[in-house]
C-alpha cells in the first residue's frame, strides 16, 4: 500500500482548512485516510503558531513506514526540522513572460531610435 501524508481539505467556500493526514495514495483528496495528523489553516498570519500544528512523533513514525510527503507538506515538514531542505530546480522562474518580453523590446527599439536621432 503506498502511503502518503496530504493535505485534505474541510471549510467552505474561499475559507480554506486542511487536515494534515496520512492516507492510502489510491484514495480521493478528501476522502477515506488512515489517522489526522495535524491541520493547516492558510487564512492565518504567516508568523501565526496556529497556522500549521502537526504532531511531530506520529509524522516521523509515518515517515519511517514509508509514507510519502506531498510537496506542500514537505515544505511544512523542512519548515518544522524534520526533513532536509530539498534543491528545487525552475530555471523558468525568473524569466518574464512574453508580454514582458516584448515590451521590453519595443522600449529598446523606441530607445535606439532616439539615439541615432540625436
Amino acid at each position: 500500500m503506498a502511503m502518503k501524508i496530504r493535505l485534505a481539505r474541510g471549510g467552505s467556500n474561499k475559507r480554506p482548512y486542511y487536515s494534515i493526514v496520512a492516507a492510502d495514495s489510491r484514495m480521493a483528496r478528501d476522502g477515506r485516510f488512515i489517522e489526522k495528523l495535524g491541520t493547516y489553516n492558510p487564512l492565518l498570519p504567516k508568523d501565526s503558531e496556529d497556522r500549521i500544528k502537526m504532531d511531530v512523533e506520529r509524522v516521523q513514525h509515518w515517515l519511517s513506514h514509508g509514507a510519502q510527503p506531498t510537496d506542500r507538506v514537505a515544505r511544512f515538514l523542512e519548515a518544522a526540522g524534520l526533513r532536509p531542505k530539498a534543491e528545487r530546480s525552475n530555471p523558468k522562474k525568473g524569466t518574464p513572460g512574453k508580454a514582458a518580453r516584448d515590451r521590453a523590446a519595443a522600449k529598446a527599439k523606441k530607445a535606439e531610435a532616439a539615439a541615432a536621432a540625436e
